[in-house]
């Protein structure tokens, strides 16, 4: 099997994408390393005495888990004994708890990692937003937003809004050209662009450059709430309060509660209609001698 080998493009100026290696390292660097060991072998054996000396630190008296630092790069070591390994008489499946204990840890990390990547809408949020927007006007919103990176975020808007025009869910503001004229058709534009809203929620105030502001502290620093370069949530403060709050009101109650009222009268109509239209009567039987008129057959026994 023949293979191809593709050329390198000459560059006309330097780019600088030589850096990335260094931009790896620094991330890196900032986020530390993570090394799990775990070591097997009955007592006495001397797996304490290897590890601290692997470590060059007084490590498995203390805990399981550390934190060292060397040169300025931190790792996070756990170390996991096994006490009681092969000291039994029978020894018989003693791996099975050392199996199943790192099995265990595999699922674990799954779960974990399946929480936490927001990768895209449950299915029972499609089903509720399918049947909330029928009734109510509907705004989504990204909450905790600063667990994400601006790249991050971007994409699960994508897909978010990707998976909502797939659904066919239309969510509030509307493009209605009936009802809004030009400059708000514009306007409902801009806002469903920043649809869903990316927002980070405190009720605390933090001091930055001399002034409280709500926000959080992080180890990896401030969040300040009403920052544009942090979150939206101004931005969906001043869509809430500031430019659509009449629109919000009219919608409500000339889109959904007529649509409501409408739904609810003719339910209503058909109601009584049914109960007025008189049910098929039975036949009626009478005799040549009756002056009252007609009488329910019930009344009279059957004919001989």
């Amino acid at each position: 099997m023949a293979t191809t080998v593709q050329e390198s493009t000459p560059l006309n100026g330097y780019v600088g994408f030589d850096t990335i290696t260094q931009q790896i390292e620094k991330k890196s660097l900032k986020r530390g390393f993570q090394f799990n060991i775990m070591v097997v072998g009955q007592t006495g054996l001397g797996k304490s005495t290897l590890v601290n000396t692997l470590f060059a630190s007084h490590l498995i008296d203390k805990s399981v888990s550390h934190v060292i630092e060397e040169n300025g790069v931190k790792l996070r070591l756990n170390i996991v004994d096994t006490p009681g390994y092969g000291d039994q008489v029978n020894n018989e499946d003693c791996w099975e708890p050392i199996i199943k204990y790192i099995k265990d840890q595999h699922s674990a990390y799954l779960r974990k990692e399946l929480t936490a990547q927001r990768e895209k809408l449950k299915a029972i949020d499609v089903i509720v937003l399918k049947r909330l927007v029928e009734i109510t006007n509907v705004i989504p919103v990204i909450a905790k937003s600063d667990s994400l990176t601006i790249e991050e975020r971007a994409a699960f808007k994508q897909r978010i809004n990707a998976e909502l025009a797939f659904h066919g869910i239309q969510l509030y503001p509307y493009d209605d050209k009936e009802y809004y004229d030009e400059e708000e058709l514009i306007l409902n534009t801009s806002v469903r662009e920043l649809l869903p809203f990316a927002v980070v929620g405190s009720e605390r105030q933090v001091v930055v450059d001399g002034k409280a502001v709500l926000g959080r502290k992080t180890k990896w620093g401030t969040v300040v709430v009403e920052d544009e370069e942090h979150c939206e949530f101004i931005h969906l403060r001043n869509f809430l309060t500031r430019t659509h709050l009449q629109d919000l009101i009219e919608t409500t109650s000339l889109y959904h509660y007529e649509s409501f009222r409408a739904n609810q009268l003719l339910a209503i109509k058909e109601s009584v209609s049914a109960a007025a239209t008189p049910a098929p009567s039975s036949p009626v039987s009478s005799s040549s001698n009756s002056s009252n008129g007609p009488i329910p057959a019930k009344a009279f026994p059957p004919f001989a």
